[in-house]
């Protein structure tokens, strides 16, 4: 069985999500405040973290956050009540996998469990374990750590996973559709915008003059091309 963490403070809500996917078959495991959840996600193994994003002592962007920065890769689906637009970005962006909008229906809450899954279970399968070069930076795509000069540069969980697939497919086209259903899925689309500020964050850290980008070129109307 998948052993997956819910975190959240509403009782009704932990409890409801707890059986159901006890009775889908899961493994749950429970934690009713941030500083708990943290501690869970620190301290053991999941395959998976529903992740409230408003709770105590710690927030859920913080709790991801901080996981993300110790290198712990395990999917998370950001659970909240706030549906604008800044909050899904600042979510996909501290390294949440997807991110659901309360209320939700349970079919959708598990047909992203197991979406993220099976996207998580692919592209462990296609990361090397060697540190590869591209421009400016050494980039380890299994460890989620990158270098520059020698000096160890931070890196967000979905900077790592664009920039993997842009280099599982380089020297050809990748559009933004492309990127973003290989990364975040059909089940949830986050706007062209968001990739478009991801590459921007990429060729700062790779390009030696990111205004005029060598590598990760631009190709007008569809995507990218990382050249090598």
């Amino acid at each position: 069985m998948k052993p997956i963490l819910i975190v959240e403070d509403e009782p009704s809500m932990l409890m409801g999500l707890k059986d159901n996917l006890e009775f889908e078959g899961y493994q749950v495991d429970v934690a009713e405040d941030g500083g708990i959840g943290l501690d869970k996600i620190l301290g053991n193994e999941y395959s998976l973290v529903l992740l409230d994003v408003m709770l105590p002592k710690i927030s859920g962007f913080d709790i991801c956050k901080q996981v993300r920065k110790k290198g712990i890769s395990t999917p998370i689906i950001l659970l909240t009540a706030r549906g604008e637009e800044i909050d899904k970005v600042l979510g996909l962006e501290f390294g949440a996998d997807d991110y659901i909008t309360k209320p939700f229906s349970l079919r959708e809450l598990l047909a992203r469990i197991r979406a993220v899954l099976r996207r998580t279970e692919n592209r462990i399968e296609s990361k090397t374990d060697s540190s590869v070069e591209i421009g400016n930076l050494s980039i380890n795509f299994s460890s989620f750590e990158g270098f520059v000069d020698q000096q160890e540069v931070k890196m967000s969980h979905k900077e790592v996973e664009i920039l993997n697939y842009l280099w599982d497919n380089k020297n050809t086209i990748v559009s933004r559709d492309d990127l973003l259903d290989h990364i975040w899925g059909t089940e949830y689309q986050p706007t062209s915008r968001t990739i478009d500020n991801f590459i921007l964050k990429l060729r700062h850290k790779i390009e030696v003059d990111p205004n005029h980008a060598k590598i990760i070129l631009t190709v007008h109307g569809v995507g990218y091309r990382l050249v090598v």
